[in-house]
């Protein structure tokens, strides 16, 4: 018995069975105990460590499951040969996890964040709550792997009410994000395709896949310039003409027919269309997208709810031409969505009884009134700072006549607890800009709070206010 000296502590909040299943496992992986090493019977250990049969037995039936311990009928149990572990010191295992704080700064002009206390969390809970019941149990199985037809069907609605675009519920495809769909989409085309971006650009484009293989397209105050895609070898060009991200400026539409043109001289050749924020525009009729003025199948529409309702939601979705769905559906068949289908349903309901529009038109008055607010606040205090990109969406960009580099102003501005991103952060390939310039992300700063916010960010840069004209 001496092998199983084991000290068990009556009083501990540890079980005695895992007290002494764990006493036993640690001596055979320490060789303490020899393999083929009978253990004592259930009845003269229980006596031995004056506990119950019944702890001997839940002890002996973990490491029988584990491997550690084998039974014979009518014979005893016996300690099994494991395979090498591998040895790990125990101060290894109880060193702290350093954890990386994310700073919190005082002002954030991150171009994607939204404004959160403009959600409509009540209402959200509500379809929430009548969902998760008995009723609904249907919704625990895996669904449609291209996302739930209710969805899609909602989805087809309020593209053809919203974006002008016509489409089937079969063509959409819902996934977890832009990061989540884009290589899908990769996948559906040919493997020799000739990647086009714009640039500068969505940042996270060239690392999905596509690595250095993109060729970058530049970008002028009418949009991507189609004439510089013509002079390339590409044959799919990646685009967000309603709103370019990160400028701001809108094909026009000289260049929207040029693109499509373009597209249909040649049957391999596509446009993927990232409408991500085409809701938001605040001088002239909104803009028609480019899906809706194709004629020959070859726009590969995309959009999300990242800014419409909130990123943390993770629903984005596709409209494939029907020239890509047969590829689609024999290549993706086996997958299983990657949204909750709850999430997707929660979603459909929403959107079903109108609560989406409503939620869209009221937060298009509150970021009008925060784009209007900052505009004047730049015109009024600051007329030397250069905005663009002010006919959509969520954020401007600001040019600074300072001969400081845009790291230093981002440093800078940091160490004054604000965040701001630099433009530089977005290109494909250099461009020499006459002046620092940076994204101004306005959605999630309180609209009491944006004059106190580029007060502050313009001081620390050294800029003054000029007198009120």
């Amino acid at each position: 018995m001496d092998m199983l000296m084991f000290k068990l502590d009556k009083s501990a909040a540890k079980p005695l069975y895992e007290q002494l299943y764990t006493g036993i496992k640690d001596a055979i992986i320490q060789k303490q105990i020899e393999v083929g090493t009978k253990l004592p019977s259930k009845k003269k250990l229980a006596e031995f460590l004056n506990i119950s049969q019944t702890t001997i037995e839940i002890a002996y039936a973990q490491l029988i499951a584990e491997g550690y311990v084998g039974s014979k009928p009518r014979i005893g149990f016996f300690v099994e040969e494991i395979d090498e572990l591998p040895y790990i010191e125990k101060g290894l295992l109880n060193m702290p996890v350093e954890m990386v704080e994310k700073k919190i700064y005082q002002f954030d002009f991150h171009p994607g964040k939204i404004d959160t206390d403009s959600f409509p969390f009540s209402l959200w809970r509500k379809y929430a709550k009548n969902l998760y019941d008995n009723s609904s149990k249907e919704f625990l199985q895996i669904g449609d792997p291209q996302g739930e037809f209710a969805l899609r069907a909602e989805i087809s609605k309020y593209l053809y009410q919203s974006r002008g675009i016509v489409c089937k519920s079969e063509q959409i495809v819902i996934g977890s994000g832009t990061e989540h769909l884009l290589p899908m989409i990769l996948r559906l085309l040919e493997n020799d395709s000739k990647f086009a971006l714009e640039n500068p650009g969505y940042s996270a484009i060239p690392k999905i896949q596509l690595q250095d293989k993109a060729i970058s397209i530049p970008v002028d105050e009418d949009g991507l310039m189609v004439d510089e895609l013509e002079r390339t070898n590409a044959n799919v060009v990646y685009i967000t003409p309603s709103h370019q991200f990160p400028t701001g400026a809108v094909l026009s539409a000289t260049r929207r027919t040029h693109l499509l043109n373009w597209a249909a001289k040649d049957e391999n050749r596509y446009i993927i269309e990232d409408d991500y924020d085409s809701e938001f525009r605040y001088i002239g009729k909104p803009i028609p997208a480019l899906h809706g003025l194709d004629q020959n199948n070859k726009v590969i529409y995309m959009s999300t709810f990242s800014k419409s309702l909130m990123p943390s939601l993770r629903v984005a979705y596709i409209v494939l031409p029907s020239t890509l769905l047969r590829k689609y559906k024999e290549i993706f068949s086996f997958y299983s969505a990657t949204v909750p289908r709850f999430d997707q349903h929660i979603l459909a309901n929403f959107m079903r009884d109108g609560h989406f529009s409503k939620h869209l038109n009221r937060m298009r008055k509150i970021y009008r009134k925060k784009h209007e607010k900052l505009t004047q606040i730049f015109e009024t205090y600051y007329p030397d700072v250069i905005i663009t990109g002010d006919q959509a969406g969520m954020h401007i960009l600001i040019s600074v006549p300072l001969s400081k580099s845009e790291d230093q102003l981002k440093q800078m501005a940091k160490k004054n607890n604000i965040a701001i991103y630099p433009v530089s952060d977005y290109l494909l390939s250099p461009i020499e800009y006459k002046y620092p310039t940076f994204l101004f992300g306005f959605g999630s700063i309180p609209f009491d709070q944006i004059e106190k916010g580029i007060h502050q960010l313009m001081q620390c840069w050294g800029i003054s206010k000029s007198k009120k004209r």
